[in-house]
């Protein structure tokens, strides 16, 4: 798995701490000395997939150097209720004030891991992948696509620069006869640097796929809210122009559930894309317990 470029999320980081930190942590400087010391557990108090104890332990460091965290349970890895994930050790103040930050990330995290776990687990046997969108909070995309890592998943476009998707509404302002134009704009697609596919998007079978299939250099051919039936005739269109385990490969989109992903990858599609995991992936209960 890519591990996470901590660098890249410390602005995100910063905004937090900035936010919720102001001028200070005005309740625990009344309560307690500046030499207190103390030692908590982050504990789980659900079933979930750990993500995020490497921005846990830069948010500490961000309040405190002298804030360590002893990571119990590693991301990516599960946790069941009670576990201790990780215990800290250090001032007291400062532990307090970086809480609810450090939380904040890793139950987001955790919750986006344990969601894609689950669809990862519901399509278990058959071919296909699940993978994510840009269905992102901003600013949190490069953290998110991590935690959908965490969980087994894998990421699509990090963003518009790094990948070519032609949706349905590119093909329509081409015409209906759109395949001359779409053949020459694939050949100049080929030749852009730092792109990690193309795909094209279609929203029917028998009159847009028939066509896209037929051009040479797509890499993925994205089914956009079409039903079973539809995705199986399209597994069959592609394995007959195109032969079996070959390219284009089809990718399953839009609406897409936990009770109906299984279904939808025993039609033999190759990529299921997800923004569920992402855009409406839960919170998961984490706590601080001394």
């Amino acid at each position: 798995m890519k591990k996470l470029n901590i660098a890249k999320a410390r602005p995100l980081i910063r905004m937090a701490i900035e936010e919720d930190l102001g001028a200070g942590d005005v309740t625990s400087r009344l309560l307690f000395k500046d030499d207190a010391v103390a030692k908590a557990n982050v504990i789980s108090r659900e079933e979930i997939v750990v993500c995020g104890m490497d921005i846990a332990r830069e948010i500490l460091k961000c309040y405190d150097e002298k804030l360590k965290l002893k990571v119990r349970v590693n991301d990516g890895e599960s946790a069941h209720v009670g576990s201790k994930l990780a215990a800290i050790e250090g001032p007291l103040c400062s532990m307090l004030s970086a809480e609810r930050v450090m939380l904040n990330f890793i139950q987001r995290l955790s919750g986006i891991a344990t969601t894609t776990r689950k669809y990862v687990l519901a399509i278990q046997g058959t071919k296909a992948k699940i993978y994510d969108t840009r269905k992102t909070m901003p600013g949190w995309r490069i953290l998110e696509k991590y935690a959908v890592r965490c969980g087994g998943g894998h990421n699509h476009r990090m963003g518009l620069y790094d990948g070519i998707l032609i949706k349905d509404n590119h093909l329509a302002q081409l015409g209906r006869n759109f395949q001359p134009k779409l053949r020459k704009i694939i050949c100049k697609a080929k030749k852009v640097k730092g792109v990690k596919f193309i795909a094209v998007e279609v929203d029917h079978v028998d009159d847009q796929l028939n066509y896209v299939l037929e051009i040479p250099g797509i890499d993925i051919v994205l089914l956009d809210n079409m039903g079973q039936w539809q995705l199986k005739h399209a597994v069959d269109m592609r394995n007959k122009m195109c032969g079996k385990n070959k390219k284009p490969l089809l990718e399953a989109s839009g609406n897409i559930t936990l009770d109906s992903v299984s279904a939808i990858a025993q039609c033999g599609i190759d990529r299921i894309a997800v923004g569920a995991i992402t855009h409406s992936a839960r919170a998961v209960d984490i706590g601080l317990d001394r």
